[in-house]
């Protein structure tokens, strides 16, 4: 009898669990990818694109496809689809596993300033300096657009849409990033401040110890809590051990 996962997908960790549980006898491997990045990177098993239409949608599509356990190996900023999880493996008993990477903690010379959302860490900058390095994601730049006095360079994946700070410059690349990157772009850009979200792991985490040691303030943007109810695993080991499997 076969064992159908649903991996609601988009990071590192999922393509790496989808890698590990496709070429296993009597696992269907299935990748739910939101579609929001156009070359989202080869991924092993099954793979859809697009949403579910919320809890109740993916609660029909669980039953539809007779799926077994829910994976939830999307970004920790992804609030509204591990909620609809939640809600739906509790709709049909379906069991939920959420796999996220541990979040960066900062060290004794780092210069941090934590806050709860966007908007928060863009009332904080002008306390901070004058040329913002945003690094939040490309969705996310409206909470910074009524900082009309500040300049802010964008780093993205892809281009970013309106609304966005008037004087904003946008860097178009798709990490990892060394050390030294990172460095040669907060020196070229002149950067006064970083601001960063909580995503945890090694791809994205160079421009913390580059503005470590540059001296610059960085402010991060909290995780949101995970919905009640659910706890996290901290790497595709500790997912594939809930799913009683292991590591090949």
């Amino acid at each position: 009898m076969s064992l159908h996962i649903l991996v609601l997908g988009g990071t590192t960790e999922a393509r790496e669990l989808a890698a590990s549980l496709a070429p296993r006898p009597g696992v269907r491997v299935t990748t739910s990818l939101a579609g929001r990045v156009s070359r989202p990177g080869t991924v092993e098993g099954d793979v859809r694109i697009g949403g579910f239409g919320g809890a109740q949608g993916l609660a029909a599509w669980l039953g539809e496809h007779r799926v077994d356990v829910v994976v939830d190996a999307t970004h920790p900023f992804a609030a509204g689809i591990t909620a609809n999880a939640a809600r739906a493996a509790a709709a049909t008993g379906v069991p939920a596993v959420v796999l996220r990477r541990p979040g960066w903690r900062p060290g004794p010379e780092d210069r941090w300033h934590a806050v709860a959302s966007l908007p928060a860490a863009a009332d904080l900058l002008p306390e901070l300096g004058r040329r913002v390095f945003l690094t939040t994601g490309r969705l996310g730049l409206a909470a910074f657009a009524h900082q009309a006095e500040l300049h802010f360079v964008v780093r993205s994946v892809e281009s970013p849409e309106p609304p966005m700070p008037p004087d904003t410059e946008v860097l178009l690349a798709r990490g990892p990033f060394t050390v030294a990157d990172e460095l040669g772009l907060l020196r070229e850009h002149r950067i006064d401040v970083l601001v960063t979200k909580d995503s945890g792991g090694a791809a994205t985490s160079a421009k913390l110890t580059a503005a470590r040691e540059l001296g610059l303030p960085v402010v991060v943007v909290r995780r949101p809590p995970l919905p009640e109810g659910m706890t996290a695993v901290p790497d595709v080991a500790g997912a594939l051990a809930r799913l009683g499997l292991s590591l090949p």
